[in-house]
């Protein structure tokens, strides 16, 4: 049983652990190995899984959200992707309720752990929060992020600007997508046919008009993301066409 919340004692990264070792699951553990593709030469590789459900894990962090940083440090530094996650969640939690501030030092604290952040699951976790409210206080991040050879940060510049679209804004998730455009990699397809969906959802004639203007560059998996909600005759038509 996990603790509703952990009192001052307690607030530790080894009381989480201790909490998600109590949770562990082998069985589960291995399917999420393969399911985030953690063998040699995956995305993921290298990374470890004890089990738990996400549930439970958000659990955990709601219990330890008051979790000092130096204690959420040593989560993000653990090899198992578990702890990593409900530092993540436990960041979020505490950007939610900081005052400006605050929520500066917790962004400072996740872009210098974001190397840390790697897999899809903990980058659409925590990206539209820690760096998307941050946006217009650097415009040169998305940028940088954007052109880095780290994959995680490529999906972390695409998916912060939700927080954007969150607040009717749409230019910004454009502008990172058509720089995402060349890439090669299936993770960031996806995540950049996401999030056109999604501003398409908002502004739907920006939408068509991007899918107009870059139709030649698009790959096939972000066409059929951010397609999704076109009417069924509509995506249709989108994916005859010849590239």
């Amino acid at each position: 049983m996990v603790v509703k919340k952990a009192p001052k004692t307690l607030l530790t990264a080894a009381a989480v652990k201790r909490e998600v070792t109590a949770l562990r699951d082998p069985a589960r553990a291995k399917f999420l190995q393969g399911f985030f593709r953690t063998g040699a030469g995956e995305y993921g590789q290298g990374d470890k899984m004890l089990g738990l459900t996400v549930p439970d894990q958000r659990v955990i962090a709601k219990a330890f959200r008051a979790l000092p940083l130096d204690q959420t440090a040593k989560l993000l530094e653990s090899e198992f992707h578990e702890h990593r996650l409900i530092g993540l969640l436990i960041l979020v939690d505490q950007h939610a309720r900081a005052d400006e501030a605050g929520k500066l030092v917790l962004h400072r604290f996740y872009l210098e752990r974001l190397g840390r952040v790697n897999n899809w699951d903990l980058v659409d976790t925590s990206a539209a929060e820690l760096v998307g409210e941050h946006l217009h206080s650097d415009g040169k991040l998305l940028g940088t992020l954007a052109k880095s050879s780290n994959l995680w940060a490529r999906r972390v510049a695409i998916v912060s600007t939700f927080a954007e679209l969150r607040a009717g804004r749409t230019a910004l998730t454009f502008e990172v997508a058509q720089l995402l455009l060349p890439d090669k990699h299936d993770r960031i397809h996806k995540a950049v046919g996401w999030l056109l969906r999604e501003a398409g959802k908002r502004d739907p004639q920006a939408l068509l008009a991007f899918l107009r203007m870059h139709y030649g560059q698009l790959p096939r998996t972000t066409l059929r993301y951010a397609i999704e909600r076109l009417e069924p005759l509509e995506r249709k038509a989108w994916l005859a066409r010849p590239q």
